[in-house]
């Protein structure tokens, strides 16, 4: 029997610093004999980034942007998350479904009821081993984007958007502390890291 591989997720709103820290996420789980794969929402798979260039890019009704959000990852379990953690695989994927209930419900506004029955359909007995949300204050994380990069549609959205999205990400956090590990982001890379790789030992 295979043992199966472990599901961790990167999440956070835009500029919190996930980036910065998930190679070192990476080689921490390799250097300790562990296969990892890396991934990345939207996208992960050839169809999940052609869908990932119109999320990101095209405006679209928000009930529209949800769905497609799901279709990808659907794709993305069927093809990556599923196959390599039956394998023994562990599997890095830069946000999951957590990201939906941030940035659609609680950035855009969507009922979360229905995020929750998408979330039922696409994945009904499989949640991540471990969330790794890094948190930072709002201004912190709009100065790492304007330092950055051209942004997306929803890099650009205003500071309001972001704090309903952090508020939901800390809602959910709360909701299921079982597997989240809330990040204080705001610190030194070697101080954020060393919270990682405590978080990190308990699944090894």
């Amino acid at each position: 029997m295979i043992e199966r591989g472990k599901f961790i997720t990167v999440e956070g709103i835009d500029g919190a610093g996930k980036s910065t820290h998930i190679g070192f996420i990476g080689d921490f789980l390799a250097a300790r004999g562990r296969q990892v794969v890396a991934s990345r929402e939207p996208g992960g798979t050839p169809l999940g980034e052609k869908l990932r260039e119109l999320l990101l890019h095209e405006k679209m009704h928000l009930e529209t942007e949800a769905l497609l959000m799901f279709a990808s990852r659907r794709e993305h379990m069927a093809q990556v998350i599923e196959p390599h953690l039956a394998a023994g695989t562990w599997v890095l994927s830069d946000r999951f479904t957590d990201a939906s209930f941030a940035y659609q419900s609680g950035g855009r506004g969507l009922d979360r009821t229905r995020l929750e029955a998408l979330e039922a359909w696409v994945h009904p007995h499989l949640q991540p081993d471990l969330t790794l949300l890094f948190d930072v204050p709002l201004e912190v994380a709009r100065e790492r984007l304007d330092a950055t990069r051209t942004l997306d549609k929803f890099e650009r959205e205003q500071g309001e958007f972001f704090a309903r999205c952090r508020a939901e990400y800390l809602r959910r956090a709360a909701q299921f502390p079982e597997r989240f590990v809330v990040v204080d982001s705001t610190r030194s890379i070697e101080a954020t890291r060393q919270t990682i790789s405590e978080a990190l030992e308990t699944l090894l």
